[in-house]
């Protein structure tokens, strides 16, 4: 009982206001479908109606039954066509009118089901707002034509002036309606309840009643006068406009002609549906509404308005919040408002015979003033002047030429607006030396030395966003700076890296300018290196293709040692190419080390050979070296006329005679005390027999590849471990809105692992395998408490080393957190 009887009867209320709705519109949209001022459409202002009412009731039983989320939506239509010479017209219109409803279902379709729901949201919404104007122009000039009866098209000159200001009856006419709604804009300034508008246009159809019947004015009168519209001839039933298909009768050609107004018109219609639905759903508390299931619903009751030859229709946001929010809330009342609608298109159009023109000529002002003031007047002062620029433009334009052509300069503007606004971002996120970015290799002290006196021949650019046409100049002109003669001078590099892990897209114009990139490093000698590259990625096939890099420069992506490749034979530094940052800057910092290590052999040589002169009595330091020696050979390359390998060379003989403290020969020491040397000598001064005392502590363990030390989260009862042999690999998994993130750190011999972890008793705050088969010397929990017992003074001096290399470490961990930012 409830279900059947009281349910539908608590839907009265909200059917009626509905239909109320529905019967506005109908006067609305209906009597505009055709241009009643342009022959021979004057009196098809019943059919526009009658057509308005079927597309409506499709698409009511549509949503209602089943096809949208919403179960009480509410439609309307919107459509506007010129033509020319009786029945061929009317056929060729009216078929016009049923394939544009066929191409808007079928575009609302391949949206929704491609799931492209989303895609009007990449379209900049001042343009949309653009659009709207337009619209809202076109139907104030409508409420012009329909107003004065103008019986010749509406057009910018001074006869349309002087037809609407001077002819003091035309004057009356529009006026009245103009004044009509001009007086709602004021009552809705003071009055904020959203029944006021149906409200308003029931009364003023009631006033104007209420005069003709206490004057007793005549009905034909006012029909001849304009007042009323005219009687529909024969008093011809709603589906009259069946008639006027004929297919031997249409002109073909007209209908192709007709083809951009339909894409208009669907485009139109496409902007609507994906804005009205989210903001429906919004307003009656449907959080996650399915965009997609809206637009196959509007794609079939599209479908089927144009295979039943009526015109188009979609979902409008504020009928549809009254007719939910008055209790309209269910497929039932959905269901029964069509079945309404049926009844009054089946009772026929010759109620159009008393409807006031002023009152259908004040509802289309009251729509256009709206639309308009919502781009022109609402948009003031809240948008970029250039916004506003673009929004004033589309709307003069739409006026000026149509609605087509505004379409059409919204698209362009659009176009030229995402070009400037994107030109404008910054396409380098930040650049800097390798003074502040470092890898996360663990290193022995010396070398993190030694690498930070070179550092600034790394030069990196962290790049971001999309790299285009717009883009790549700025791009391209910030890295070619790095190359001009008084930045050259002041800093002369080795390594340019570009890091392209925040880069999403690289059109064929980026690519272009990264090949001239290429071609400037390698005039000055400079190693181009790529990180954040995958082969198989857009991005990286986007650099292929213009032979930035090639297939043979991921030898090495796995293990961040590439031997990059020569894309032209004759390259002496070839590009090199890597998956992550880090892995780029430890390829860099280990080039350069590799000068250090000569400088320290050579270092070596030179002591020797000045060792054994002296035994022979040779006092003349010139003949210390011959010619021929690999020493002598080395000096002379490096003291040749070049600022890098004068640097390279002046940074390396100072970290090894720093602080006046040579490295102690290890000769004689067995392990562990060579790699605690090699670890912690340069930390602190600490002479042999602390190294030697400490050494008495580690015990020797042998691992294979892949084993597991320790997991992130686990007690550290192993402790700390020095690596004598092999390589660990310390990962620490943390979550970054939801996903997954990992860090990677290398830790090479001579360095040690799980130092914070021993003297903090915290849980480990990473996982370290070994990457390969090693060496290592472990101090467990048990043995440091043993030498804090036996030694507290070699334990307090122990924790203060390892403390300051930690500290060390830390901050290249900083420095590479800040590079990934």
């Amino acid at each position: 009982m409830q279900k059947f009887v009281y349910d539908p009867l608590g839907y009265i209320p909200a059917v009626i206001l509905g239909l109320l709705l529905n019967l506005l519109d109908a006067i609305s949209y209906g009597m505009i479908i055709f241009p009643l001022n342009v022959a021979p459409f004057q009196d098809l202002g019943p059919d526009g109606i009658s057509m308005f009412f079927v597309s409506c009731i499709v698409s009511q039983l549509v949503i209602s039954l089943g096809g949208s989320a919403f179960k009480g939506g509410n439609e309307t239509v919107v459509a506007r066509v010129g033509a020319e010479n009786r029945d061929a017209v009317l056929a060729t219109t009216i078929l016009a009118y049923a394939l544009s409803s066929l191409m808007t279902g079928a575009v609302f379709m391949a949206l929704g089901y491609f799931k492209l729901g989303s895609l009007i949201a990449f379209f900049p919404r001042h343009i949309l707002v653009g659009c709207i104007g337009g619209v809202g122009w076109f139907l104030v000039v409508t409420g012009f034509e329909i107003s004065s009866r103008m019986t010749r098209e509406f057009t910018y000159s001074w006869e349309t002036f002087k037809f609407l200001f001077f002819d003091h009856h035309v004057f009356a006419l529009w006026s009245s309606a103009f004044g009509a709604a001009l007086l709602l804009r004021v009552l809705q300034q003071k009055i904020k309840h959203p029944f006021l508008v149906p409200t308003f246009f029931m009364v003023v159809p009631g006033i104007f009643y209420a005069v003709v019947w206490v004057f007793g004015l005549d009905w034909a009168m006012l029909r001849a006068q304009g007042w009323v519209f005219p009687l529909p001839e024969g008093h011809a039933p709603g589906w009259q406009f069946y008639s006027y298909f004929d297919l031997e009768k249409t002109n073909w050609g007209a209908i192709l002609e007709t083809v951009p107004a339909m894409l208009a018109l669907t485009f139109f219609g496409i902007l609507h549906v994906p804005i009205n639905v989210p903001a429906l759903g919004v307003s009656t508390g449907r959080d996650n509404v399915d965009t997609n299931r809206e637009l196959i619903a509007h794609g079939w009751s599209n479908m089927i308005s144009g295979g039943i030859g009526t015109v188009q229709n979609y979902l409008v946001y504020t009928n549809s919040l009254l007719f939910i929010k008055s209790g309209g809330d269910s497929r039932v009342a959905g269901v029964m408002l069509a079945a309404a609608s049926v009844a009054i298109f089946l009772i026929g159009p010759w109620i159009v015979g008393y409807i006031p023109v002023m009152v259908v000529g004040s509802l289309i002002f009251h729509l256009g003033m709206d639309l308009v003031k919502e781009a022109l007047w609402d948009t003031w002062g809240l948008v970029h002047h250039l916004e506003y620029l673009t929004i004033a433009l589309i709307v003069i334009a739409m006026a000026a030429f149509g609605f087509v052509e505004g379409i059409f300069l919204g698209i362009l503007l659009a176009c030229v607006f995402f070009v400037v606004s994107n030109s404008r971002k910054e396409g380098v996120r930040f650049s800097c030396t390798g003074e502040s970015a470092k890898s996360t290799v663990r290193r022995v002290y010396r070398q993190q030395k030694f690498l930070r006196q070179v550092g600034r021949q790394i030069y990196i650019f962290k790049l971001q966003g999309d790299m285009f046409f717009g883009t790549i100049n700025k791009v391209e002109k910030e890295i070619q700076d790095v190359f001009s003669r008084r930045r050259w001078k002041d800093n002369p590099i080795q390594f340019l890296v570009l890091d392209f892990s925040l880069v999403r897209h690289v059109d064929f114009s980026a690519a272009e300018g990264f090949g001239r990139i290429r071609r400037a490093v390698q005039r000055y000698n400079v190693c181009l290196v790529l990180a954040g590259l995958d082969e198989e990625g857009e991005v990286g096939k986007a650099l292929h293709m213009v032979g930035v890099w090639g297939a043979g420069a991921g030898a090495g992506l796995g293990e961040g040692h590439g031997h990059g490749h020569t894309v032209a034979g004759e390259d002496k530094y070839p590009t090199q190419s890597f998956p992550g940052l880090s892995e780029a800057l430890e390829y860099c910092e280990n080039c350069l080390l590799e000068s250090y290590y000569r400088t320290r052999e050579s270092t070596l040589e030179m002591a020797k050979r000045k060792r054994l002169m002296e035994v022979a009595n040779q006092d003349d330091s010139n003949d210390m070296l011959s010619p021929d020696s690999e020493a002598a050979h080395f000096f002379s390359e490096h003291m040749q006329n070049s600022p890098r390998k004068s640097h390279l060379f002046e940074a390396a003989r100072e970290t090894l005679h720093a602080n006046e403290r040579p490295f102690p020969h290890p000769i004689n020491l067995q392990q562990p005390v060579p790699s605690l040397l090699a670890a912690f000598h340069d930390t602190r001064e600490n002479s042999v027999d602390f190294f030697l005392k400490l050494s008495m502590y580690f015990e020797r363990r042998t691992v294979l590849a892949g084993t597991i030390l320790w997991r992130q989260g686990g007690a550290p009862t192993d402790g700390i471990y020095l690596v004598e042999d092999g390589t660990l690999r310390s990962v620490q998994e943390f979550q970054d809105s939801g996903a997954i993130r990992r860090s990677v750190e290398v830790v090479l011999p001579g360095t040690i692992s799980g130092e914070l972890g021993l003297f903090t008793g915290n849980n480990r705050m990473s996982t370290v395998v070994s990457e390969t088969d090693g060496i290592l010397w472990g101090l467990s929990q048990e043995r440091f408490q043993k030498m804090i017992k036996d030694d507290p003074t070699l334990a307090v001096e122990f924790m203060r080393v390892a403390m300051s290399y930690s500290a060390e470490r830390l901050n290249t961990m900083a420095a590479y957190a800040f590079s990934l930012s």
